[in-house]
């Protein structure tokens, strides 16, 4: 198989979808990897690195499309890009479909296999193509966070861990998943006074019983949100419902009950927010005000931190990888229940439940599509 490799357009995205070991790895397994000019210079991966993987580079994105079998990448791809996805390519990605009308109705029209890096799912119930994502992003929120507090970032001048006489900042985790462990931990650590908020008994437990007396947790009710969020200098949204749309906690009205200057880092952005008043952000211009309250919604929080994202995501996504390009997408998604998770449109058909739901189209279960 012809494995495509383009170089991300996302605005301020640095991440690469494939790192030299896992090209060297793809080529030994006998397929063929075509890596645009310059794609991971962002994570400090030159060209020279990728030919002596065994790669070939290819000096433009259509080249990339044009010869590819299948195109690995890490974000979504743009208006741009998903014009020239062909019928029968594979596309495997980060794609974030339910709160992207545009994008969902550009890969059906497409007729490519889209596999998205976001539902395929492991034995434990887990996200395994998320997670490492999940913690990146979750151990940047409250840096960013603390960052936007700042007075000359229009946040309450607050410092997130105090000093002596003075106390920290109030920090509400909203989810206590994989990004909201991260983010407790990091939150903790820079000394802030951290309560975590979840529906899950089981999580709660988890999370108490990880961080002992540095947190508070509490059961996740309306109530508990309306009254915590008052008393937050800095909200972290983490929630998750896999595939589809992030659930709207923080409405508009809870806002003008807030600290003025307090700040929401709504690391959901990516499936819609979990504030009514999200809407996402790039790097470029990461935050803006509604009601006196600081919004950070970057929907691509780990492309700050791009070597260590890419090099993170590349450890959990080869095998899956290698699985497609061995197998062919069929028979790799028949033999792997997980993976066939991942699959979200194909040949025109969307094949994630809760995506065709959220934009009012066809459901078609992946089973159906493969003859199972």
């Amino acid at each position: 198989m012809r494995i495509g490799v383009p170089k991300e357009i996302k605005n301020h995205e640095y991440r690469v979808g494939l790192i030299p070991s896992s090209v060297h790895e793809l080529v030994h397994h006998g397929h063929e990897v075509v890596v645009q000019q310059g794609a991971g210079l962002g994570a400090g991966l030159s060209d020279d690195d990728y030919i002596a993987a065994g790669a070939k580079i290819l000096a433009t994105a259509d080249e990339i499309f044009a010869s590819a079998d299948m195109i690995v990448k890490v974000k979504e791809p743009q208006a741009d890009e998903r014009k020239k996805l062909r019928p029968g390519q594979i596309l495997f990605t980060y794609l974030h479909l339910a709160p992207d009308a545009p994008q969902t109705r550009d890969l059906i029209d497409s007729g490519a296999v889209c596999i998205a890096y976001e539902t395929v799912t492991a034995a434990n119930g887990s996200l395994p193509l998320l997670t490492p994502m999940s913690e990146v992003a979750g151990r940047l929120a409250p840096q960013m966070g603390a960052h936007a507090l700042e007075k000359a970032q229009g946040g309450r001048g607050v410092l997130l861990g105090g000093v002596p006489g003075v106390a920290p900042a109030e920090v509400v985790v909203l989810g206590g998943g994989v990004s909201g462990t991260h983010a407790a931990t990091i939150a903790i650590g820079m000394g802030a006074q951290v309560t975590v908020v979840d529906r899950s008994a089981d999580a709660l437990k988890r999370l108490s019983a990880q961080f002992g007396p540095a947190i508070s947790t509490v059961y996740s009710t309306r109530a508990a949100i309306e009254e915590l969020v008052k008393r937050a200098d800095l909200v972290i949204g983490t929630v998750l419902i896999p595939g589809a749309a992030a659930p709207k906690l923080i409405t508009r009205d809870m806002l003008k009950t807030m600290k003025p200057g307090a700040v929401i880092v709504d690391v959901a952005i990516d499936q819609g927010g979990c504030t009514e008043t999200s809407h996402a952000t790039t790097h470029a211009e990461p935050t803006y005000v509604v009601d006196g309250i600081v919004h950070y919604c970057v929907a691509n929080m780990p492309g700050a931190v791009a070597r260590t994202s890419t090099f993170a995501l590349n450890n959990a996504t080869l095998p899956f990888a290698l699985a497609l390009a061995n197998k062919g997408w069929k028979q790799a998604l028949i033999d792997d229940a997980h993976l066939r998770n991942g699959l979200n449109v194909v040949d025109g058909k969307v094949t994630c439940a809760p995506v065709a739901q959220v934009h009012g189209l066809p459901y078609v279960s992946a089973e159906s599509v493969l003859g199972l």
